[in-house]
């Protein structure tokens, strides 16, 4: 059984399961989820707390087992937590883990706490065990589309609010930008809010004044603005990973990939197979799927072509290289290949705006 992060306080008020999982990648709402079963279970008398850590391949799952079932006629309800942050328990933990599902009780409330889990971890025995005796609560970051609404929401339950329409909106829009990747400061910040004004109507310079610039982002969530055609984000992103001291390599080779996987993509469409078998093709899925459909449609084979000569010169700029036509440093290379990509995949065609860009 799953239940989303935002359903679980709504679950618990209808009874205790013996089981938890809560996996992700998001540790706000991680953490936010496993103390509120935590405070469910303590408020149904699971107050003796045991927290198993596996931190390799010599964790003691027999102990693990026997301590689940080691409770006296007298002895008060236990809370387990088993907290795996490889996410991978290997063949004994596997066993293990299905051999415990298999001896769930009611006098014990157990939590297993993951890291995000890709296909074949969900698809795993041991996960599938934990999944069908339980309840499972998925935990993921929240995209950048959803983090106005994520924040109006968190505003809402201390009694504040931004003021309503586009000024509203613009406010929202301000606080994600400062906060994007980076949740618990964005929780944090929240907070802050509610200690400098008092419950109502929040101004845009209140705001302004108050949030901090605790963005933190994500080379490959770099890479999806540029392929929705989102310039300045996509700028604003490509500022901040150098801030943060990420390497020009790795963001070159990011752009690099995505370049040359919609040239494979065109390329096999040009061969006469549709876009789905293409994209399948170029081992494109997920998110990068949709954005892969919007932007091939959009570029032409001369621009795939400028495209992939041009992150070949990015290439020689990151490893030290010069060249007659491109600016000395790396990052500001990266930045008009960024822009290059953009001005096709933010319409049809270039635009002026953008032209002109690459050329000063």
């Amino acid at each position: 059984m799953q239940v989303r992060a935002d359903q679980l306080a709504s679950h618990l008020s209808k009874g205790l399961r013996p089981l938890y999982v809560v996996y992700g990648d998001e540790p706000l709402l991680a953490q936010e989820a496993t103390d509120a079963i935590r405070a469910a279970a303590r408020a149904a008398g699971h107050t003796e707390r045991q927290v198993h850590t596996v931190a390799g391949a010599h964790f003691d799952w027999s102990g693990l087992l026997g301590a689940s079932q080691a409770m006296s006629l007298f002895a008060d309800k236990q809370l387990i937590e088993i907290r795996i942050p490889s996410g991978k328990p290997g063949k004994d933990g596997s066993d293990a883990l299905q051999r415990y599902c298999e001896t769930l009780s009611d006098d014990v409330v157990t939590i297993v706490t993951l890291p995000k889990l890709d296909r074949t971890q969900q698809a795993s025995a041991w996960f599938t065990a934990l999944d069908g005796a339980g309840v499972s609560v998925p935990v993921f970051a929240i995209e950048r589309k959803a983090l106005p609404a994520w924040i109006a929401q968190r505003l809402a339950a201390q009694g504040q609010r931004v003021q309503g329409g586009e000024a509203g909106q613009q406010a929202l829009a301000f606080f994600a930008d400062r906060v994007e990747g980076n949740l618990l400061a964005a929780h944090q910040e929240i907070q802050k809010l509610a200690l400098l004004y008092p419950a109502g109507e929040l101004s845009f310079e209140q705001i302004e004044a108050a949030v901090l610039n605790v963005a933190r982002y994500d080379v490959f969530k770099l890479g999806e603005a540029v392929l929705a055609g989102q310039a300045t984000r996509a700028l604003r992103m490509l500022d901040g990973l150098q801030a943060e001291g990420e390497a020009a390599v790795l963001v070159h080779w990011t752009l690099a990939n995505d370049i040359l996987s919609l040239k494979r993509v065109r390329d096999a469409m040009n061969h006469g197979k549709p876009l789905p078998m293409a994209l399948r093709e170029a081992r494109v899925w997920g998110a990068k799927e949709r954005l892969f459909e919007r932007a091939v449609p959009l570029l032409t084979d001369n621009a795939l072509a400028q495209l992939v000569e041009a992150a070949q010169i990015c290439d020689g700029l990151a490893k030290g290289l010069k060249h007659p036509d491109w600016p000395l440093d790396a990052w500001e290379g990266l930045k008009r290949l960024v822009l290059m990509l953009v001005q096709w995949t933010a319409s049809n065609g270039p635009r002026k705006s953008v032209r002109l860009a690459l050329t000063a």
